[in-house]
């Protein structure tokens, strides 16, 4: 299986509708350069607040997210539709959920943030996602007509295991919808993107805002999509658009069987001990 790639760079605002017709324009350019996956931020919609997303939040079959659906049978492509805030069981907690549909613009798979970004960094990078946001609970991999598909969000990026967990699944890609603060983004988005792709041997395809989406917010964009080698084979400039690259899922079946890591692992032998001697 070998096809083209897209991943859509955005500076979503406050402004929704503004916000989802940025969205879609670079969809509709990605599909028309031929892509078959195109892959869109985390918080595709919207980027302020806290408590404003989370008056924004609907259940999974709200307009929002059929207007993603809708996009993906337009054009007739595989949509990872960046992230949206879903309902959660309690009131006052939206999940960050990530959805798949397919070229009918069925939903096929959804996922939600495991790993909340509660953080204080300076340089206008302190959030408390936890405030509003309900973690997921489950790792997800969609089994689609181009491959098998890992879905993570942004913060993710940071826990190996998750990655590993989707690898073990048999993940081909993975997806990492994103909005990546600048401080964090400069010094440490692209090595832990390669090192995802290397450690599992999968492409990465990761999507990040890019900007001053708010008065107190820059996000750091460097959308790019890496081969199971570790290799970045394309990635976008620092403005909206896209960046593009063909996916050949033949290569990760190659490096697998080259570089068995999956058959030598040794889970049995990871428990800690002392180590002492008496």
């Amino acid at each position: 299986m070998k096809f083209l790639a897209a991943v859509a760079q955005l500076t979503t605002t406050r402004d929704v509708e503004q916000s989802f017709a940025a969205a879609e324009d670079v969809v509709q350019q990605a599909a028309e350069a031929g892509a078959k996956l195109v892959v869109l931020p985390e918080n595709v919609h919207f980027m302020g607040s806290e408590a404003e997303k989370l008056k924004l939040a609907e259940k999974i079959d709200g307009p929002s997210f059929q207007r993603l659906g809708a996009l993906a049978k337009k054009h007739g492509i595989w949509l990872l539709g960046g992230t949206l805030p879903e309902k959660a069981e309690t009131e006052n907690l939206a999940y960050n959920t990530s959805t798949l549909f397919d070229p009918e613009g069925v939903l096929r798979a959804r996922y939600r943030k495991i790993h909340l970004f509660d953080v204080a960094l300076g340089e206008g990078a302190t959030h408390m996602e936890s405030a509003s946001v309900a973690p997921g609970t489950n790792a997800v991999v969609a089994d689609t007509d181009l491959g098998k598909i890992g879905m993570t969000v942004c913060y993710d990026l940071r826990f190996p295991p998750l990655f590993r967990a989707m690898f073990r699944a048999g993940a081909e890609i993975i997806t990492v919808p994103a909005a990546f603060t600048v401080p964090t983004g400069r010094d440490h988005w692209e090595v832990l993107l390669r090192a995802r792709a290397i450690e599992n041997q999968c492409y990465v395809i990761a999507a990040g805002q890019f900007g001053a989406n708010t008065d107190n917010r820059r996000t750091y964009g460097r959308s790019m999509i890496i081969n199971p080698w570790g290799t970045v084979l394309a990635v976008a400039p620092d403005q909206i658009g896209i960046a593009l690259a063909h996916i050949d899922l033949a290569q990760v079946k190659a490096f697998r069987t080259k570089l068995p890591c999956g058959v030598h692992e040794r889970l049995e032998s990871y428990s800690i001990q002392d180590g002492s001697f008496e």
